[in-house]
């Protein structure tokens, strides 16, 4: 079957910030129009909805960030259930990135702040020379197994405090704008474009997705996954794309 060519995209995630965003190149040097449109946004627990968990954020004296909305769950929970952080607390980020947005939060003191290379599993040797810390995990109501996993099987004493929810954007005004190629890049983005238009059928539509748990939540819902990021190929979506476009486009 003769695939159509490519001429527009959405990507369901926020337009990016910076105007080096390789979407922006790829635009350009594909000649194809690409929208961005969150799928899924972040709502914080109410500081009720947090004390029905029953976790004292001051029995802990470390504190593992894996991301920046955790990051900043935290400090507006602790604002909101009036806790003061006190100044010996020690913060373990999985990146550099996440640390150098804890400027945002505090005085920074490289005796109290422990940085990893991108992953949790990096950090294994820094968090075992703090093995007798209370760890508190701010997440997401649905942060990957993995993480805890991890912790668990390296014998840490560490407590998962959910502080934010992942929620479905409403998408109603695009019901009837069509798109040559919708990119995703997680399972939520799925259950958001299902929760807002359950009749969809994908028909001409081409989906991307990155990551190996995006493409099987692509599977899971019976549709076609036709562009896959990373691939031995193209680490990155964009290049994906890019492949892609150039293949379907080239008559």
């Amino acid at each position: 079957m003769k695939e159509n060519k490519v001429k527009t995209i959405l990507v369901s995630q926020p337009k990016p910030e910076s105007d080096k965003s390789p979407y922006f190149d790829l635009a350009k040097k594909c000649k194809v129009k690409i929208d961005f449109r969150p799928f899924i946004h972040v709502e914080g627990l109410t500081a009720k909805e947090f004390r029905q968990q029953k976790i004292s954020i001051l029995s802990h004296d470390a504190v593992i960030f894996t991301s920046k909305n955790a990051m900043d769950h935290f400090f507006r929970m602790c604002e909101a259930t009036r806790i003061t952080v006190p100044e010996e607390m020690k913060y373990f980020c999985v990146s550099e990135a996440i640390a150098y947005y804890l400027q945002k939060y505090i005085i920074y003191r490289k005796r109290k702040v422990f940085i990893g290379k991108q992953k949790i599993e990096d950090m294994l040797s820094t968090l075992k020379k703090h093995k007798e810390c209370s760890f508190l995990l701010p997440c997401s109501d649905i942060l990957k197994d993995s993480i805890p996993q991890f912790l668990k099987n390296n014998n840490f004493k560490f407590t998962k405090a959910v502080m934010y929810r992942t929620v479905c954007s409403d998408l109603s005004d695009l019901e009837n704008v069509f798109y040559d190629v919708l990119v995703f890049y997680s399972p939520s983005g799925i259950k958001s474009l299902y929760q807002n238009f359950p009749e969809f059928e994908q028909n001409n539509t081409r989906i991307a997705a990155f990551g190996p748990t995006t493409a099987k939540a692509v599977d899971k819902a019976g549709l076609v996954l036709n562009i896959g990021a990373p691939n031995p190929n193209a680490p990155s979506m964009t290049m994906a794309l890019e492949q892609y476009i150039k293949k379907v486009n080239k008559r």
